[in-house]
């Protein structure tokens, strides 16, 4: 288990301290531990640029003028649901962690949020994306904050099979998030009316080669192959696909998550007339442009993306909530910042005005966008023509639909 970095800020001043420093009393130090990918597939769509997103948030808070002083602690979860849950109950009882975030994995994401009840912390799961987060398996101490299943299924699948494409097969990651993604996008499609004709499912971690798993889905003949994958995964789908020629032969991909990071890697030449879904997009307005420009300068090879924009606004409104509460009541009980951070409108630049519902979802709008050619792109991660919005209220699983406990009837 890699060992976890802290970064203690305070005032205008930011000190890298050793584990058996600290700047303040335990008692007085808010601290927040970002989990995530530093070293696999998803390196790129977490890992250092959200720990530098959570610190920005921290910077651009105000808490630090009010003399709040706050850590911020990174580690490599290493996709290993029994390595996190070990450094998470470390975090919590021996290095006074207050809040996770990040947790880019879904299988963690639920077991942290076992462990975040249990010892009353907060867990803020900005990275992962299982809709059972709000749904029967939603708890009091979480918040899911960026995306789900669910929106990538309603909007990638419905809109697909209103297009045309009415026969699917999938290429499926072999763990949660790619389950439920699966899952979600198979109702949506036959809602509207198509056809699921079979999936292929490869181990994860550690797939490079998905040539079986292509050939499977060209033999089903479906006009689209759906893509439950992520980050390096559907990167590398994504090219191989078109080596074999699929495209060319007349089936189309479905990237059902994907982020701009993804699309660095592909290239615009191999991309380009994608459509996708995201929450956030950097050039999308003025608010999202000025966050850009404060993370950019710390990040230059990496641009933030929907996940990173995540991290930020999670950490945002968190500190938002603790400065409300008192540093004191904040340590004393995780339960009672959830509820703070459910009362209290967000509005962070990533997103805008939106809010925390009571099954622990947080809402805003979604953007489906198409992927520039090489001629339309401007200079660097110009990626996105804005094709369409969906607003917030439309773009989640309605409330009542998730069969939350938390959730009065």
């Amino acid at each position: 288990m890699r060992h976890s970095r802290r970064l203690i800020l305070g005032g205008a001043a930011a000190l890298t301290l050793s584990p058996r420093v600290f700047a303040q009393p335990r008692d007085q130090v808010i601290r927040i531990g970002v989990l995530a990918d530093f070293s696999g597939p998803y390196r790129d769509t977490s890992g250092p640029t959200s720990v530098v997103c959570a610190q920005q948030a921290v910077e651009d808070s105000g808490v630090l003028a009010r003399g709040m002083k706050v850590e911020v602690l990174q580690a490599d979860h290493q996709n290993r649901p029994d390595a996190a849950l070990a450094l998470c109950r470390r975090w919590f009882d021996q290095d006074g962690v207050d809040m996770v975030c990040e947790v880019n994995n879904s299988a963690i994401a639920l077991a942290v949020a076992n462990l975040a009840k249990e010892k009353d912390k907060v867990q803020l799961a900005s990275g992962a994306a299982t809709s059972a987060l709000t749904a029967e398996q939603c708890s009091s101490n979480t918040i899911q904050w960026t995306y789900d299943t669910w929106l990538f299924a309603n909007v990638v699948g419905t809109a697909t099979v209103r297009a045309g494409g009415d026969s699917w097969y999938f290429i499926t990651a072999d763990y949660g998030f790619g389950h439920q993604l699966e899952r979600d996008t198979s109702r949506f499609i036959q809602a509207a009316g198509g056809r699921v004709l079979g999936a292929a499912r490869f181990p994860f971690p550690g797939t490079t080669d998905f040539s079986a798993f292509l050939l499977q889905a060209q033999a089903s003949r479906a006009k689209i192959v759906g893509l439950a994958t992520a980050a390096a995964d559907t990167v590398n789908c994504i090219k191989q696909a078109r080596e074999f020629g699929l495209t060319r032969r007349g089936q189309k991909l479905a990237g059902m998550v994907m982020f701009t990071t993804d699309i660095h890697a592909i290239g615009l030449e191999a991309a380009q007339g994608l459509l996708l879904q995201e929450v956030f997009y950097w050039d999308l307005n003025d608010r999202t442009r000025a966050f850009t420009d404060r993370v950019r300068p710390k990040t230059p090879q990496n641009w933030p993306n929907q996940e990173h924009a995540g991290t930020y606004s999670a950490c945002f409104h968190y500190l938002k909530a603790v400065a409300d509460l008192g540093v004191a009541r904040a340590k004393a009980s995780g339960l009672e910042v959830v509820n703070r951070m459910k009362a209290m409108p967000t509005d962070a630049d990533c997103f805008g005005p939106g809010r925390v519902r009571e099954d622990g979802r947080k809402i805003h709008p979604s953007y489906l966008f198409e992927v520039k050619s090489p001629a339309e792109s401007r200079g660097p991660w110009d990626y996105y023509k804005l094709v369409g919005s969906v607003g917030a209220e439309e773009a989640f699983r309605p409330i009542a639909e998730g069969n939350c406990p938390l959730v009065r009837r």
